[in-house]
């Protein structure tokens, strides 16, 4: 039978002397220690390419040494890129981008006139403030810029309605009236909370954590997992879509985040994603039948369990690892080290040593993924334990790709300080170097087929690795940063760990660290698992409420 007790998955709250994240004394040995400066020519390899061919623009196109804008033409490859110029020391990179950064005009329309409130949050805002701090707030104009930017997007937000839309327009402050997903929506809580303590404005914090708040009480498919689509003109959940993919995935991410950040007494956030993580390893947790592979399935709007996977989720072992740690629970701790090995199987698993876009399993309890699977890809699951289900990689870390998985193995270092995370990490530069230059060398470009080297390269080394997903007649498009994500947590796991310490820094989703305040004993929240709600799944269709400035 389901356990709703803490009992069940170990979630007492102990009382610690000064909770820590980090493995006590954690030194990088001698033989790993160059691979830091490998990361970082990687780094400044790509950035002097943006530099000569896109600078001032969101992103480079290498194989057509062009640029592209895609994130408001407001520079974002370089906003992006200043915390981890400021995290290498690379003191004169960083001074040209705060001169540039400083000057950004947050007023100029951008092309198209809409911009994505998620991913300028993450990135600007987020940035900004990120390199305020890490550069000693010495600069106050980068709190300016990140204030400027989030006024406008304070529009998001209608009248009396908690939850934000997902775009605005910014010739005339109207937000885009659509479905969007409880990521875009519940990931601007770290961002906004630093904006309020640097500006002294309250109001900010409080408008994104009221609407995390709010997501956090809807009724669930289950307990804690949110669905996917959500509604800001009603308020409500557009279907039963459930996973730690793209389009939940920073919410849950941020339920923990939140609560370290602030070291707030309000429960509902751990509370949330603890019960977030009992009905995962109770419902969602799997094993492939092939090499016994780890992974988290979805739950479809039809309840069926898809087993399928992507490196956009791959960011969840190390969300687990940083809860289970908090929390003083070696069963989080465990699972998350054996659902971090499944994702790294699927970099192993490739010729390219490097992941696919999309991938899925077989279990003891299925094998339905919404697709047909053909006999090439049993035959690959038969050797490797996953099949591709999309062999492209185009560059996020996160993998938002390989930066996901990244992000999960720097965890996984720091907590243990099992070498063997070093190790992956160097292989991920080996195969970043072998791979991702095209034939002239400008900066680092994108595959078509990570399970075959001579397939070619796809025109992109953006300040984001995207990943568009669609559901109905919407897309979505989530972005990942190589500059300010992948290319930091691989430098990082090579740093000195006392150095932006895990147990001193929160980061965001972008990997922009935050100064945390020192640790509670406990994160423990109320003690107690959140009920099961009713739920219905909402379709929209309903008339939308009136637009009116808030």
């Amino acid at each position: 039978m389901r356990s709703t007790t803490l009992v069940a998955l170990g979630l007492c709250s102990c009382a610690l002397a000064g909770v820590t994240v980090q493995e006590p004394g954690l030194k990088v040995p001698a033989q790993y220690q160059s691979n830091r400066a490998a990361a970082e020519k990687i780094f400044t390899t790509s950035y002097n390419a943006y530099k000569e061919f896109a600078f001032g623009h969101d992103e480079l196109l290498p194989i057509s040494k062009t640029s592209e804008d895609d994130l408001g033409g407001w520079g974002a490859s370089i906003v992006d890129a200043m915390t981890t110029m400021l995290v290498m020391g690379l003191d004169d990179l960083f001074n040209e981008a705060l001169n540039f950064s400083s000057h950004i005009d947050f007023s100029v329309i951008p092309a198209g006139g809409t911009i994505s409130v998620f991913e300028t949050t993450i990135r600007f805002v987020g940035g900004l403030l990120s390199a305020f701090e890490l550069s000693g707030q010495q600069h106050p104009i980068l709190v300016a810029k990140a204030k400027q930017v989030a006024d406008k997007m304070a529009f998001a937000w209608i009248g009396d309605n908690v939850l934000p839309y997902g775009h605005i327009d910014f010739s005339d402050n109207s937000p885009d009236i659509a479905v969007t997903n409880i990521a875009e929506a519940g990931t601007l809580s770290l961002e906004w909370f630093k904006l309020s303590k640097f500006t002294g404005n309250a109001t900010y914090g409080d408008l994104t954590m009221k609407s995390v708040e709010f997501i956090a009480n809807l009724p669930a498919p289950l307990p804690g997992l949110a669905a996917r689509f959500i509604d800001p003109g009603t308020g409500q959940f557009d279907g039963a879509y459930v996973g730690w993919g793209g389009g939940s995935d920073s919410y849950f991410e941020y339920l923990l985040k939140y609560a370290r950040l602030t070291n707030t007494n309000n429960n509902i956030f751990i509370d949330t994603w603890k019960t977030a993580i009992d009905s995962s390893i109770h419902t969602l947790l799997k094993t492939s039948t092939v090499g016994n592979h780890a992974y988290l399935a979805d739950q479809d709007d039809q309840g069926l369990i898809r087993h399928v996977g992507s490196h956009l989720a791959c960011f969840y072992a190390g969300n687990w690892l940083l809860g289970g740690k908090l929390l003083n629970n070696q069963t989080i701790i465990n699972i998350a080290l054996q659902l971090n090995d499944g994702c790294w199987n699927t970099y192993a698993g490739t010729t390219t040593g490097i992941g696919p876009e999309g991938f899925a399993f077989i279990s003891s309890d299925g094998n339905f993924t919404g697709d047909t699977i053909t006999a090439d890809e049993i035959a690959f699951y038969n050797t490797h334990g996953f099949y591709i289900t999309s062999s492209d990689y185009i560059q996020r870390p996160e993998g938002k790709h390989l930066g996901r998985l990244l992000e999960s193995n720097f965890y996984a270092w720091r907590v243990t300080g099992d070498t063997k995370y070093l190790d992956r990490a160097a292989s991920a530069i080996a195969s970043f170097n072998k791979f991702l230059p095209p034939p002239d060398h400008v900066g680092f470009a994108s595959l078509n087929d990570v399970n075959n080297a001579t397939a070619g390269f796809i025109d992109v080394m953006e300040s984001f690795w995207y990943e568009n997903f669609e559901r109905k007649d919407i897309t979505y498009s989530q972005f990942e940063n190589r500059f300010a994500e992948v290319l930091k947590y691989l430098y990082l796991t090579f740093d000195d760990p006392s150095h932006i310490s895990l147990d001193n820094y929160v980061f965001n989703t972008e990997c922009h660290p935050f100064k945390a305040p020192p640790a509670l004993n406990s994160y423990a929240g109320s003690g107690k698992l959140i009920p099961q709600k009713p739920f219905n799944a909402h379709k929209t269709g309903s008339p939308l409420p009136a637009i009116s400035p808030r």
